[in-house]
């Protein structure tokens, strides 16, 4: 019951990186979610540097491995909001989750600055559980 670390699996989203200084829009890594039945986004902010920047998520899933034909995913299939998973510059170290419970098997996320001319500062994971097979590799491979 208290095993967490073998139940769940961690995939690399949003790579720590220098600070993005514009609106580019930064894409995460494609999910394969092959194997796992449960998903959720997890990100943490830094310290975001600009006075009035906004900085909005979308998920988004696909059947193909390269997203060709890829959809917002519908909110009925979130646990959480896009919304909410999003963030302002005054969200300094915080962090953010955004679940999935749709039946695609890959899923990709994008947070699209507004108004950026300061630092953006963000990490993610994609963190999976209800795996098919117990126990999680460590290190996550």
């Amino acid at each position: 019951m208290r095993d967490l670390a073998n139940n769940l699996h961690f995939v690399p989203a949003f790579q720590p990186k220098a600070a993005v200084t514009d609106n580019t829009a930064q894409v995460s890594a494609i999910l394969d979610r092959r194997g796992y039945e449960a998903v959720a986004l997890a990100l943490v902010t830094g310290v975001q540097s600009d006075a009035d920047a906004t900085f909005t998520v979308l998920l988004e899933e696909s059947d193909a491995s390269d997203m060709t034909g890829a959809t917002a995913v519908d909110d009925a299939d979130l646990i959480g909001t896009e919304a909410l998973a999003s963030f302002t510059f005054a969200e300094d170290g915080v962090c953010r989750k955004l679940g999935y419970v749709g039946n695609k098997r890959y899923l990709r996320a994008t947070i699209t600055p507004a108004n950026n001319t300061g630092n953006l500062f963000v990490a993610g994971l994609w963190v999976l559980g209800g795996a098919r097979s117990l126990p999680t590799a460590n290190p996550p491979a």
